[in-house]
């Protein structure tokens, strides 16, 4: 075959590509967006409210699924994956799950890089999407590894850490913010004061912090970060810290700065206990009577200090977090009890600013 023909029937195998995940997208309603029920016997004249945008409903179940479909469309689109490519990520979470499912769709190989310690119930939601799971002795050498499998089989190596902020088209296209905001247009309070998201690749707070300026709106981005992770002190102090550790709470928190972290567009960033990221993930999931995951209770953590900070000032308005994964996928770590005492994540040490938060409105 001549390279014109050999051309030709690459990008018919890419336009095709294409078309399968634009199609599953279609098939797919937009994720819901929950008004969470937040206490009536709070007094005063203060109208807050406070919303989730539930993305467990995508067909793989978390947050990563938009990060996944884009990262996809933006590697087929740029030429950089075609008919016989392998696929390769460093993750061991729900990127890794997401980016498998669509690989699958495709008929291509998908290589999930993580570390040897990754549970048996993370390989398994893996490999459940037709991924197959490559490991390495410690965690910094999953970027190095993966880039080398990439270079190994000619593959295409997605590179969620540095991609994420780039494959998002931030000014609208359906992504997450201006999802949000077409959603809440018949509130009572429309225009949040607050969005508050967690920060993993970035990504996601670059999209939203960047939608916000180019539509002018006066909201405020908060990005929550957990114990152990790089990004909150990192712009506390305005240059980029290692921490040299991992984060406990799965889905969020670095030990080095991502390069997809864009912090100009950050307006706040609050640093949370693991201990309150579990208790609240606890006390949400009792609320809404589901499960959900422990970087949503990171979420709800910052969310419930903003909607406290709002009431003490007499500010009434909206705040809008995400719920970012199921609960379901951590029976037997973030909802065991002998697993938390394990890991130093007992609950019970902030059951009081729960408590006092529910009877007042006033978070300690």
């Amino acid at each position: 075959m001549s390279p014109s023909g050999r051309c030709q029937q690459s990008r018919a195998w890419v336009d095709n590509a294409v078309r399968l995940i634009e199609a599953d997208a279609r098939r797919s309603a937009d994720t819901h967006l929950l008004r969470y029920p937040l206490p009536s016997r709070w007094a005063g004249d203060v109208d807050v409210a406070l919303y989730l945008k539930d993305e467990t409903t995508h067909i793989t179940g978390s947050l990563k699924h938009r990060l996944a479909r884009s990262l996809f469309l933006y590697s087929l689109c740029n030429g950089w994956i075609g008919e016989d490519t392998t696929v390769i990520e460093a993750s061991s979470g729900s990127t890794a799950v997401s980016e498998a499912y669509f690989a699958a769709m495709l008929g291509l190989p998908f290589i999930a890089v993580m570390p040897a310690s990754t549970s048996a119930a993370k390989i398994a939601l893996i490999e459940s999407q037709g991924g197959s799971c490559h490991f390495v002795s410690e965690a910094a050498e999953v970027y190095a590894e993966a880039q080398r499998l990439a270079e190994q089989t000619n593959g295409h190596y997605l590179d969620q850490f540095t991609n994420a902020e780039r494959a998002t088209d931030w000014r609208g296209n359906n992504n997450i913010a201006e999802s949000i905001f077409q959603q809440l247009g018949e509130e009572t309070h429309p225009v949040p004061e607050w969005i508050v998201v967690g920060a993993g690749t970035g990504g996601t707070s670059a999209t939203i912090g960047r939608y916000i300026r180019y539509r002018r709106y006066p909201t405020r981005l908060c990005v929550v970060d957990p114990e152990n992770s790089a990004f909150f002190p990192s712009y506390e102090q305005g240059a980029d810290v290692v921490t040299g550790a991992s984060s406990r709470i799965e889905g969020i928190g670095r030990p080095r700065v991502e390069p997809s972290f864009v912090p100009g567009v950050v307006d706040r960033m609050i640093s949370v206990p693991d201990s309150g990221s579990v208790a609240v993930a606890h006390h949400v999931s009792r609320v809404l009577g589901r499960r959900v995951g422990p970087s949503t209770g990171t979420n709800m953590w910052g969310a419930f200090k903003l909607l406290a900070e709002m009431v003490e000032n007499g500010c009434s308005g909206s705040v809008v977090t995400l719920l970012a994964d199921s609960g379901d996928r951590y029976d037997d770590t973030y909802f065991c009890d002998e697993w938390l005492t394990s890991h130093g994540m007992e609950p019970s040490e902030s059951a009081a600013s729960l408590a006092e938060f529910e009877r007042s409105g006033r978070w300690s």
